[in-house]
């Protein structure tokens, strides 16, 4: 992990890094995440995670980032020596007083941190969560907040039952996602993802395999589960075949989509395994 942090522009050792007692980032889940993939030095689609980020801004009110990011992300590269890995940056609003109504005026908590990491690409066993779902009516189901405790009890939910992941349903039932992921299905000859809507996060990966034509949109059941072939989870990170849902066998994907997808995310060929933090 990272050895130095920028926190709010500074370059600091991570041992010293610290963030007020007030943050409601830490209080609240106030806040917003971009990971993104480092590869050969460069940061890949930085432009759609700064989109991505900026839109979330936008709709939580916080304003404008206090800050140049890509600075600040190419300065916490270096000082890492990070040159293929992952780096994080982490926006929460900031100071305030007790309670749930935010100040009128945020000031800004900007934390960018680094990591030399190895893309996954095991296979995942998943299941079907029967703990939670996802809310596919509020706002914060496009956006990559702070808050995952959703998520991270859909998690533990599948490693209790023997599982690697869980796919979150929303709450009509219509499938939305992995819990940390978005979801590659082949269903009828193509490959389709679950559409926004119904609770996707509007990954990165996600939208340029939709640009480049290799995915469509589709609302599934969990019924049009059961009809799948062949499916990935794919992030910013990496893309992983699933071998198994709810007990079923799966094949794993055909060699060209796996080929074409990979291409398309610039993802290099796979050397081996590691750990992705988000």
């Amino acid at each position: 992990m990272s050895q130095h942090v920028n926190l709010n522009g500074v370059m600091v050792p991570v041992k010293v890094a610290c963030i007020a007692s007030n943050d409601r980032g830490f209080l609240l889940g106030d806040g917003l995440f971009e990971t993104l993939r480092v590869q050969s030095g460069q940061v890949v689609a930085l432009d759609r995670h700064l989109a991505r980020l900026a839109e979330g801004l936008e709709v939580l009110g916080f304003g404008v980032l206090p800050l140049d990011p890509v600075q600040a992300i190419a300065a916490t590269l270096v000082a890492n020596q990070v040159i293929n890995g992952m780096v994080r940056l982490t926006v929460s609003r900031g100071g305030g007083i007790r309670g749930v109504l935010p100040p009128e005026t945020p000031s800004l908590t900007v934390l960018v941190t680094a990591a030399t990491v190895v893309p996954v690409t095991t296979p995942q066993r998943v299941m079907v969560s029967r703990r939670t779902r996802r809310n596919e009516m509020s706002p914060l189901s496009r956006l990559k907040t702070l808050n995952y405790l959703d998520s991270i009890l859909a998690r533990q939910e599948a490693v209790a039952a023997g599982m690697d992941d869980a796919i979150v349903l929303n709450t009509k039932g219509r499938v939305a996602e992995t819990t940390s992921a978005n979801l590659l299905l082949r269903l009828d000859g193509g490959w389709v993802t679950p559409p926004v809507a119904d609770g996707a996060l509007p990954g990165t990966a996600r939208a340029r395999l939709l640009a480049a034509g290799c995915i469509v949109e589709r609302s599934l059941s969990e019924e049009d589960l059961g009809g799948i072939s062949a499916a990935f989870s794919v992030s910013a990170l990496s893309l992983r075949p699933l071998v198994s849902l709810n007990g079923k066998v799966l094949s794993l994907p055909d060699a060209d989509s796996t080929r074409t997808f990979r291409s398309v995310l610039d993802l290099p060929d796979p050397q081996g395994v590691g750990r992705v933090p988000l």
